[in-house]
Order: C-alpha cells, then sequence, then structure tokens
C-alpha cells in the first residue's frame, strides 16, 4: 500500500517509512510558512490533487485551525477569516444543526463560537470513544440525520465537561496533598481509569490554575502503560525537554507548547525527577509568575459601541494574535454578585462618577466572598456588546481583577459563626480581646487557635478576624500595627450591649443618691424590685449604679445591704472604674458595632495611616 503521511508537529530526528511525508517544515521542504495546522496541511495535499484549492472546504479548515491553536498569522489568518464568512452563510446542514443545538447564531458566528461552541462539540465523540459522529455530522446533506448527531454530539460534549470537571478536581486535590504550598516546577499528576482522551483539557486546567507546565496521565495497570498530555508555559519547550528523556517515552509528540505521551508507570517517577531538574535550569523565578501585557488603559467615559464594533474590521483573534487587552483601573464597586446554576461566576457593576459597566468573570464566582463592599477594583479584559431585546450595551468579560487597598468585611450582624467561617481565608489569623470570647467561639473553631491580646504573640498575617469586641481603641491599634493585616475581618460578638442601655444620667445618680441617704440602708437583694417598679429603671441600671457608689467610697456593701456613709467626700462619677469602663464600652460600641459601614472603614484607615506614621518615624 502506498503511504502518505501529513502532520504539522514537531519532526523527530528519525522520519517515518513512508512514500511520502507531507510537512509545511519538513527539512528537505522550502515552504514558505511552517505554521499550518494539521487540517492546513490536508488542504495543501487536497488542492494539489484538484489541481486547485476546494474554497468550499476553507469552513472545515476554519475550524480546524482555531481548534488546533495554531498562529493567526499568515495563511492560516486568511484561511481562518475567509472559512468564518463562509461558515456565517454555510447551508451545510451539520454546521447549521451545531449552531442550533448550542443556541447561538450563525451570521454572529466568530473564531470565539469555533473555539468554545463548534470546536468542543466535533471534539467530544473523539475524546470519549470513537469520533465517527462528528466526521458523519459534517458529511450529512440531510437536516434531520445532522440535527440527530449534533443533538447526539451536544450530549457527549455534557458528559465531556462532566468529566473533564471530576478528573480536573481530582488531579488539584492530588497537587494540593502532595505538595501544599510548595509547587514544584512542573507538575505530573497520574490517576487510574482516567479518560486518555480529557487528560489534554485537565492539564490546560492545571497548567492555568499554577501557571507550571503540566502532565497529565492516565495510568492502565492491566498493560502497565501510562498514556497522557501536557501544556506548558512560556520558557520550557515541552518537546524539547521531552526529547531529553526519549530512552523512557516509547512514544511522545508535539510541540513547545503542548505534547502527547505514552510511558511504562514504572517509569512516571523518573520523569518527574528529570523534568523537575530540567526545569530548575531553564525556568527562572521570573518565568513562574505570569505575566498580563496591557494594550489599552482606557476610562469608563472613553467606552462606546462604535469603537467596540470597529474591533470586528480586525478579527479574527487567536494564537499568535490575541485580542487586545483593555485595562480599567480604580473603579467603584456598585454590586458584586455570583451568576450561573451553580454559582460559579461572577457579575460586576462598576462605576467613575456618572459612568457605568457591567463586567462577568466567568468560573470566579468564589472572589465574589473575597470582595469588600464599595472596594476600589483594577479590571483587564475584553470589551464585549451585549445584545438583549435590540438594545446594545458594552460590557467587560474580565481576566484578571486587582485591589490595590486593604479591605474590611463586615460580618457583625451574622450571628451564626457557621454562615461567615466558609468566607475567611484558610490562612486568616483569629483574634480574641478576652478569654470569654475564646470559650464562646472555641467549639465553632474547632481545630483553628484563637489569639487573646495581651497574652499571646501576634503574628504578621494577610487577613485576621477581629471575633470580639476590644476593651479599648488602644488595643485595636496593637492588632493593626502587629498583624499588618490587608484583609480584616469583624465579627465583634459582645455579650451584653451597653450602647442601648446608655449611662445613667446624673439625674438618676443624683436621685439614687438622695434615696440611699434618706434610707441610710436598702437591702438589695429583696428591695431592688420594688425600686425597679417605682422607678421604671432596670435592675441592671441599680446594681451598676449601686457598684459606682461602692467604687466612690459613698458607700458600703455586706451580704446585699447597702449603707450610705456620712464621711463620704465629694468625688465625680467618672473616678469609679466601672463607670470609666461602661463609659468607654459605649464609646466603643457606637464607633465599632453600630456604625455605618463607611464609617467604620474611616476609622481604620485612620488606624492604617497612624501606625504607617509611627512605623516611618521609626525608620527615619
Amino acid at each position: 500500500m502506498t503511504i502518505i503521511v501529513t502532520d504539522h508537529h514537531e519532526m523527530g530526528d528519525v522520519l517515518p517509512d513512508a512514500d511520502a511525508v507531507i510537512h509545511p517544515r519538513h527539512p528537505e521542504g522550502k515552504y514558505p510558512f511552517g505554521e499550518l495546522a494539521g487540517v492546513g496541511v490536508a488542504f495543501k495535499l487536497a488542492s494539489a490533487l484538484l489541481g486547485e484549492p476546494p474554497l468550499d472546504l476553507l469552513e472545515f479548515v476554519a475550524i480546524g485551525t482555531i481548534a488546533d491553536l495554531v498562529p493567526l498569522e499568515d495563511e492560516n489568518r486568511y484561511m481562518v477569516k475567509e472559512g468564518i464568512r463562509r461558515l456565517r452563510r454555510t447551508q451545510r446542514p451539520g454546521i447549521k444543526a451545531l449552531m442550533q443545538v448550542s443556541g447561538h447564531e450563525q451570521n454572529a458566528l466568530s473564531e470565539e463560537t469555533i473555539g468554545f461552541t463548534i470546536g468542543p462539540r466535533l471534539n467530544a465523540p473523539g475524546r470519549l470513544g470513537d469520533a465517527d459522529p462528528a466526521v458523519e455530522l459534517l458529511k450529512a446533506e440531510d437536516e434531520q440525520q445532522a440535527l440527530g448527531i449534533a443533538e447526539e454530539l451536544n450530549d457527549l460534549n455534557k458528559e465531556r465537561q462532566q468529566l473533564v470537571k471530576q478528573i480536573a478536581k481530582e488531579a488539584q486535590e492530588q497537587v494540593e496533598v502532595r505538595y501544599g504550598d510548595h509547587v514544584p516546577h512542573v507538575l505530573i499528576i497520574e490517576g487510574e481509569g482516567w479518560n486518555p482522551g480529557v487528560v489534554g483539557i485537565v492539564s490546560s486546567r492545571l497548567t492555568e490554575k499554577y501557571y507550571r507546565p503540566s502532565i497529565i496521565l492516565s495510568l492502565d495497570r492491566e498493560t502497565g502503560m501510562a498514556k497522557g498530555s501536557a501544556r506548558s508555559i512560556e520558557g520550557f519547550d515541552l518537546y524539547k525537554e521531552l526529547s531529553k528523556n526519549a530512552s523512557v517515552l516509547p512514544h511522545f509528540g508535539g510541540h513547545a507548547m503542548a505534547a502527547g505521551m505514552s510511558l511504562k508507570i514504572e517509569d512516571v517517577e523518573l520523569l518527574r525527577s528529570n523534568l523537575n531538574e530540567q526545569a530548575k535550569k531553564v525556568l527562572t523565578k521570573e518565568d513562574l509568575q505570569p505575566i498580563l501585557s496591557i494594550d489599552v488603559p482606557l476610562a469608563l467615559d472613553e467606552i462606546d459601541i462604535a469603537s467596540i464594533e470597529a474591533l470586528e474590521k480586525i478579527r479574527p483573534f487567536g494564537m499568535g494574535f490575541p485580542k487586545p487587552v483593555f485595562l480599567l483601573e480604580q473603579l467603584d464597586t456598585i454590586s458584586v454578585r455570583k451568576i450561573g446554576s451553580a454559582k460559579d461566576h461572577l457579575k460586576l457593576e462598576m462605576g467613575d462618577h456618572n459612568e457605568r459597566l457591567d463586567a462577568i468573570y466567568f468560573g470566579a464566582g468564589a472572589l465574589a466572598d473575597e470582595m469588600a463592599p464599595q472596594s476600589k477594583l483594577s479590571l483587564t479584559g475584553d470589551l464585549q456588546i451585549n445584545e438583549w431585546n435590540g438594545n446594545k450595551k458594552a460590557q467587560l468579560l474580565v481576566e484578571d481583577v486587582k485591589c490595590d487597598e486593604w479591605q474590611l468585611f463586615d460580618y457583625r450582624g451574622i450571628r451564626e459563626p457557621a454562615r461567615w467561617l466558609p468566607m475567611i481565608p484558610d490562612q486568616a489569623q483569629f483574634i480574641a480581646f478576652s478569654e470569654e470570647a475564646i470559650q464562646y467561639f472555641t467549639p465553632f473553631l474547632k481545630d483553628i487557635s484563637i489569639a487573646l491580646v495581651g497574652r499571646d504573640t501576634l503574628h504578621p498575617a494577610s487577613a485576621v478576624v477581629l471575633l470580639d469586641m476590644p476593651q479599648a481603641e488602644e488595643q485595636l491599634k496593637q492588632v493593626m500595627a502587629a498583624t499588618l493585616a490587608d484583609r480584616v475581618y469583624l465579627h465583634l460578638h459582645v455579650h451584653d450591649s451597653m450602647y442601648f442601655e446608655k449611662m445613667p444620667d446624673r439625674q438618676q445618680f443624683g436621685w439614687y443618691y438622695s434615696f440611699l441617704k434618706k434610707r441610710e440602708t436598702f437591702d438589695i437583694y429583696n428591695q431592688i424590685d420594688m425600686l425597679s417598679k417605682h422607678k421604671g429603671w432596670k435592675k441592671d441600671v441599680i446594681k451598676f449604679m449601686t457598684k459606682v457608689f461602692y467604687e466612690l467610697e459613698f458607700v458600703t456593701l455586706e451580704n446585699g445591704k447597702v449603707t450610705m456613709l456620712t464621711s463620704a467626700g465629694k468625688r465625680d462619677l467618672a473616678e469609679a472604674p466601672s463607670y470609666k469602663k461602661r463609659q468607654q464600652q459605649i464609646k466603643l460600641e457606637e464607633l465599632l458595632l453600630y456604625a455605618p459601614y463607611q464609617d467604620l472603614k474611616n476609622v481604620f484607615d485612620s488606624l492604617r495611616e497612624t501606625e504607617a506614621v509611627e512605623e516611618e518615624k521609626l525608620w527615619t
């Protein structure tokens, strides 16, 4: 049989034993553009066999080129642009059926539709087993037959998504258990029974999350083999580094950023060790930090529909020709909410003076719990047009978000700790101002330690949780200075609030003093109820005033009998420790416990500024 091989991946040292090897970067060839996708090479072969380019097949070339993640430059750019133009008006039953089942408008089809809608559905059957249904769909001539296959592919894609989600969860758990906060230069994660057809997607997710080259392997104990896929980052050429391990990789292929391979299970540990040692030599600390390049800084009042629509003229965007990244700095957060059936996406309304902009951050629903009200945020992403009922509105598809200011989270009104504890970061330092608070919260916090101000040493922490009310403002200054926290979570539990009880006024103290002076003795145990009803005072108020008089040595107190001292001198009420303490507690409660959020934020801003000034004095 005559054998012809077409490919676009990196070529090994030994070429296949075939009658012809067609490759844009063949060492004996002179083809002017070496970045064709696999479908582009096949298109060139078809053109040669037919004697002219089959332009109607550019629809398929566009799909394959985008799905293959090759640079959208030179010929690729032309074929994708022309292919998309044709796809928008195609009469192919398969394409029309795919657009129908996915709920997308065909005339608005773009490279993003291909990348996130068409490509995944065509790939789904091959990833889960047999790719034939995708081929049959593209060849279909009957609309009903095409619709049936498209629905089958749609279901398979949902199955693939669930499979990816589960494997990604298991893979991430492995990373967390095996490495904790010390993630190595290269991640190699393996699991039995993982579907080899989807591990490449899982690898992409792991690389995106940890910004490390990653390999996900599916283990087959019966054959003793591991099969998987890899994704990389800038600075680590996967194909080149894998080539150095050819002795343990009987089969591998790919290019700088992605690869596939199979090896013996017993060699996985050696590959892991080798690649990490290799990575330490070629990757610097800076290489392991993702960098987002900003193309266009914008103000909200510069955004309009016409400008966004004008971007259509320079599409398609993709590998080698990315979408422009816009930056919007220091915007006010008007609202934050989780959206989606699983509440895993984030919707923001941002503002600046009178301007407003909606922003969507897919997969970042958890960030809602990390955004304090009224924070100023800087956002990067892609500007899009959201059209609903004929109305067009600009929105930002968020790629990253940044908050430069410290954040205050207000959980004062949430009594049950179970409702706010899940929002607290793992490394937060829990702080109490009283032993009573430690006893109260220990059952809820279980194994989490609580630092007591004045007893335990407070250490620097990115986040602190203030469980109860401080006894003095000075304690707050002490906490802020010691922890240097950028995230402060306030619960401020108080067992007996004094704010609404207020302080008995001087008339009340005066009347009670005169009452005791006339009676000379008063049995507080047995007669307090009568006095309480007579004056309409709470019993706690009477007990408090009695304690103040006792501390000022106006009375003696023995076995519940209050006796007036005739030799009592003239003293100010504020000299009594209990009076001072109550006065201080009321002031603190007004300042911290019952203040509106913005007033509370101002208090902490002032505390932080004070500490910053004092720290600066120490260094000058």
